[in-house]
């Protein structure tokens, strides 16, 4: 296993190899979020705007104006936090061909304070114009879509997480953007339909796999695109669907669940959802397995939280 940020430290200097265009802005966190690994193979492309977001946003608009393909460095809440106005103001209105590399994003950032969590990014991102929000599930999908967005014409936030997961694909996988992954097809009346996205999707595996192996039928899509997203082919995966449950690491207010219900009443489906994430409130400090089991995001909880809604339904 490989956490997301080394791969795109590494991806993105091999990629330069062969793309000029490329330049990495940093915020004084090169060594936590990987980008020293672009910096040591291309030092003449790499800027260290040192603790200065908001700076470092105007130098990324102004080398994309010439012709350059600049990625952000920083850990996610300064750059969709503290740097906003001028993400808002220089790179979604004006389409800047600027990718947002938003290291350390999620719950599990809790070892650096509970100010430096981001539980709010796909919130804030998804709600500007023109912006590509991606989140993907481990490794091998997050190269993939780093590979896509290099070359992307056009805003871009990537959500990459601190620490490495167990793997969802092999090397067969192609990122499609907007289109939903069904990872378990289940039954074509499976008993409930399971969405997730991030990191969040490789623990929601294992849940699900428990799950299953008391005797119900689970189906399971993967969302690695937020904004923009291909709403009619995750409706063929939630049609019929009488239970949908979304989970992220992420707070419930504005990211997948809001996400999947707009699909659904969209629809006028008559399914009951389900939003598994933090709830409208301040995170905290603490260990990733503590913090995870806290707030209802490990294998575990997520099983559980499962089995809840399957209950339920034969209940009612």
């Amino acid at each position: 296993m490989k956490a997301q940020r080394a791969v795109w430290g590494d991806t993105l200097t091999e990629l330069a190899e062969t793309d000029d265009r490329i330049v990495v802005v940093d915020g004084d966190l090169a060594t936590s979020t990987m980008a020293v690994t672009f910096a040591n193979a291309h030092p003449e492309r790499f800027v260290q705007a040192g603790i200065a977001e908001q700076n470092m946003v105007g130098i990324a608009f102004g080398m994309s104006t010439l012709g350059y393909r600049p990625w952000l460095s920083s850990f996610g809440v300064f750059l969709t936090n503290r740097a906003l106005d001028q993400v808002r103001m220089l790179v979604s209105q004006t389409k800047a061909p600027v990718r947002l590399a938003a290291a350390y994003t999620g719950l599990l950032n809790g070892a650096s304070g509970k100010t430096h969590q981001d539980i709010e990014d796909l919130s804030v991102m998804r709600a500007l114009p023109n912006m590509t929000v991606l989140a993907p599930a481990d490794e091998t999908e997050a190269e993939a879509i780093i590979r896509w967005a290099a070359d992307h014409d056009g805003p871009v936030y990537l959500r990459l997480a601190r620490d490495a997961v167990a793997d969802v694909f092999d090397g067969s996988y192609e990122f499609h953007l907007g289109a939903p992954v069904l990872l378990r097809a289940a039954s074509d009346s499976p008993d409930v339909t399971v969405v997730s996205t991030g990191v969040q999707t490789s623990r929601t595996v294992d849940a699900i796999t428990a799950v299953e192996s008391e005797g119900r039928s689970v189906r399971h899509v993967h969302l690695p695109t937020i904004k923009p997203l291909d709403e009619d082919a995750l409706w063929q995966h939630l049609a019929g669907a009488t239970d949908v449950v979304t989970v992220e690491e992420h707070s419930v207010v504005g990211g997948l669940g809001d996400v999947v219900a707009a699909v659904l009443a969209g629809r006028a489906s008559g399914a009951r959802l389900t939003k598994v994430g933090l709830a409208d409130a301040w995170a905290e400090s603490g260990p990733n397995d503590f913090l995870l089991e806290k707030y209802g995001l490990s294998v575990d909880r997520v099983a559980d939280r499962i089995r809840d809604v399957l209950g339920e339904r034969v209940a009612a």
